[in-house]
């Protein structure tokens, strides 16, 4: 049987884009790629999610048309969104894999990979895995390394790289986080080592500031700017003997471990409000990980999916799931603890992921078989 028409609907997102990317490479038949752009004020707004492309800028996108794909591989919100228009006008005959936690519709999806930050109910198109598809470029954070050799070679060991993100529900960023992570930077110099503080987009220009007007004399600190020549990320990957990242970065957490690197996770604090809002993502857990773990019909699934089906609890993403999942496997340790090298293995379900989409393309394949040889 020809493998099936595939497109895969990517966004504006490099580090989403590259876990779809990561699973076509890992199906090893052809697809086609759709880059879409988006209008104004969607490129930062968040639209309603139903299947829809008024938030698409089709000048500027890749052309949806027929003939329509038997599968579309997809992430995020507004990509999504184009993905349940095609299955709509393919009536149908297009099967749909969404990667991560929807943004609304859940059930309309063919199959649902999320993994250990998202809290999902116990729906039969979910698969749940441990980390995010996203892959380390070995190659150019090696490039990388020699380049910065000689600039990072130098420092007092050791050399401890920190990677800040930066607010997002229900963390917030302001003078406690600067002050806690002054002292940990404190504590790495104190020790005879190199805090080496790298920003990101995400952080705010108040907390850049503060940090440069309170570290230590020893530490470096890199400003984000966009395409900066100077970025020092892929360098610190490549020759750091330790991280420190704050709670927020599932991705740089990612790839930290991925590397099988020391890594120590930089709580966040929340507001009053991201207090409230951290017991609903803790009800969902406490909800959804017994349902996940219990068998089919078992009275954990039934109230799981009844609170789900009557809008008393939705989907959300825990940070400290995640968080507590990567403690428990022994591949990172809470800041302020001694930085050591991982003991756990790292799990990686990249083979679940490709046998379950061949099953949903093959049933789908087969159905259209079954469908043009009826009479």
């Amino acid at each position: 049987m020809d493998p099936p028409r595939t497109w895969l609907l990517l966004g504006d997102k490099r580090g989403d884009n590259a876990q779809v990317e990561a699973i076509a490479q890992a199906l090893g038949w052809p697809c086609e790629r759709k880059f879409l752009q988006m209008r104004e004020p969607w490129t930062v707004a968040k639209p309603r999610v139903k299947a829809s492309l008024h938030h698409i800028d089709l000048d500027r996108s890749e052309p949806l048309a027929p003939p329509w794909p038997d599968l579309v591989l997809t992430i995020g919100r507004r990509p999504s969104m184009a993905a349940l228009w095609v299955a709509e006008q393919a009536r149908g005959c297009t099967r749909l894999v969404l990667v991560g936690k929807p943004s609304g519709m859940a059930e309309r999806f063919d199959l649902v990979i999320t993994s250990a930050e998202n809290q999902m109910p116990p729906l039969t198109n979910l698969l749940p895995i441990s980390l995010p598809l996203m892959r380390v470029d070995v190659a150019a954070i090696e490039a990388a390394a020699r380049a910065w050799a000689a600039r990072l070679g130098d420092l007092p060991r050791p050399l401890v790289g920190f990677l800040i993100g930066g607010p997002t529900g229900p963390f917030v960023y302001g003078a406690g986080v600067v002050r806690r992570l002054v002292e940990r930077a404190v504590a790495v110099a104190g020790a005879g080592g190199t805090p080496y503080l790298t920003t990101s987009r995400r952080t705010p220009p108040a907390v850049v500031a503060a940090l440069a007007n309170q570290l230590p004399a020893g530490a470096r600190l890199f400003r984000w700017q966009p395409d900066a020549e100077d970025n020092p990320y892929l360098g610190l990957l490549g020759l750091a003997d330790g991280f420190v990242v704050t709670g927020d970065s599932i991705s740089m957490m990612v790839e930290v471990v991925r590397l099988r690197r020391p890594l120590a996770i930089f709580e966040l604090p929340t507001s009053a409000a991201g207090s409230l809002d951290r017991l609903r993502r803790s009800f969902a857990r406490l909800v959804f990980e017994p349902a996940a773990r219990a068998p089919a019909g078992s009275w954990p699934r039934r109230l799981a999916l009844a609170l789900y089906d009557l809008g008393l609890i939705g989907y959300t993403r825990d940070f400290e799931a995640f968080h507590a999942m990567l403690f428990e496997r022994g591949l990172a340790v809470p800041a302020g603890r001694p930085l050591t090298a991982p003991s756990g293995e790292v799990p990686d379900d990249l083979g679940r992921v490709v046998a379950r989409i061949k099953a949903v393309a093959g049933a789908a394949q087969a159905e259209r078989s079954t469908a043009s040889a009826t009479p």
